[in-house]
C-alpha cells in the first residue's frame, strides 16, 4: 500500500510540502493524491486543530509549529490569513474616504485592503510607510502618493525609524487607516515591533481621524511594544466575529464601530 493511501502518511505529506513550498492549494493537493477535494479540506482542518498549519481561502499556509521561535511573520504571509475578512474590512474602511482628502495608510495587511478600493476616487494624496501600499496606489495613475523616507523593515516592508517620523511631522493628515496585531478595550494598540509602535504613535499624532482596521483574530490581545490607548480611536472597522462585548464596551466610550461581514 502507498503510504499516501493513509490519512496520516498523506498529512505528513502535506506538512512536507508546506515545508518546502508554505503554502498548498486543495486542488492541487487533491489531484496529487488522488482523493477528493472533501477529503482534502478534512485533511487540513485537522492539521489545523493540531496547530500545524493555519487554513485560507482555497488552502492553508505554514502555522507557528512550522517556524518555532518566529516572533513575527512575514507581510507575505499575514495577507493571506483572513483575506476574506480583510477585503471585505477593506472595503467598508474605504467609504469614510471623500475626494480630496489626505490619507494615512501604516503597513497593516488591513490598511493595504482599503488602498485597493479606491477606484471611485479622482483627487486623493496617499501618504504610507508601506511598500506595499505605494505601489498599489500608483496604480490608479491619478493620485499623489508619497512614500516615506527612513529605515526599510524586511519583514512587513514597511519604513520606520527618526526619519521617517521626521517626514510625518510635516503633514497634517485627514484620515489615517491603522492595521494593528493585536487590542483589547483595556490595553489597546499594540504591536511586536517597538520601531512601528513609535512610527504609528507620531501617525496617529498627524491625523484628524484615527480608522482602525483589524480582522477579529486581533482582539483581546496584547502585543509587546504598545500603540496607543484605544481613547485615541475614532472609528473600528472590523468583521462580524467581533465579540458582542467588546463592541458594548467601545461603543460606551463613543467610538464608532462598524461590523462587516466577510
Amino acid at each position: 500500500m502507498d503510504i499516501y493511501d493513509s490519512a496520516q502518511g498523506r498529512r505528513s505529506a502535506i506538512l512536507q510540502i508546506l515545508k518546502e513550498d508554505s503554502s498548498v492549494n486543495v486542488t492541487e493537493l487533491s489531484k496529487r493524491f488522488g482523493v477528493s477535494e472533501v477529503t482534502i479540506r478534512k485533511d487540513l482542518r485537522i492539521l489545523k486543530e493540531r496547530k500545524l498549519l493555519v487554513r485560507v481561502h482555497g488552502g492553508a499556509i505554514m502555522g507557528a509549529s512550522t517556524a518555532p521561535g518566529e516572533e513575527e511573520r512575514h507581510v507575505n504571509f499575514k495577507k493571506l490569513v483572513n483575506l476574506r475578512e480583510k477585503e471585505a474590512i477593506g472595503r467598508a474602511a474605504a467609504q469614510h474616504i471623500k475626494n480630496g482628502d489626505t490619507i494615512l495608510v501604516d503597513s497593516g495587511t488591513t490598511a493595504l485592503e482599503v488602498v485597493k478600493n479606491l477606484a471611485g476616487f479622482t483627487d486623493l494624496t496617499i501618504i504610507t510607510n508601506s511598500i506595499n501600499a505605494m505601489l498599489e496606489a500608483l496604480k490608479y495613475k491619478r493620485f499623489r502618493v508619497i512614500l516615506l523616507g527612513g529605515a526599510v523593515r524586511e519583514s512587513s516592508l514597511s519604513i520606520v525609524g527618526p526619519l521617517a517620523e521626521s517626514n510625518l511631522k510635516l503633514f497634517y493628515c485627514d484620515k489615517l487607516f491603522l492595521g494593528v496585531d493585536s487590542f483589547s478595550v483595556d490595553s489597546g494598540l499594540s504591536t511586536p515591533s517597538v520601531e512601528e509602535a513609535s512610527t504609528n504613535q507620531v501617525m496617529i499624532s498627524r491625523a484628524r481621524e484615527v480608522i482602525a482596521v483589524f480582522d477579529s483574530s486581533k482582539v483581546n490581545k496584547r502585543a509587546l511594544a504598545f500603540i496607543a490607548n484605544t481613547e485615541k480611536i475614532n472609528t473600528v472597522v472590523t468583521d462580524s466575529n467581533l465579540p458582542a462585548n467588546v463592541k458594548r464596551q467601545l461603543k460606551a466610550m463613543k467610538i464608532n464601530v462598524e461590523t462587516v461581514a466577510s
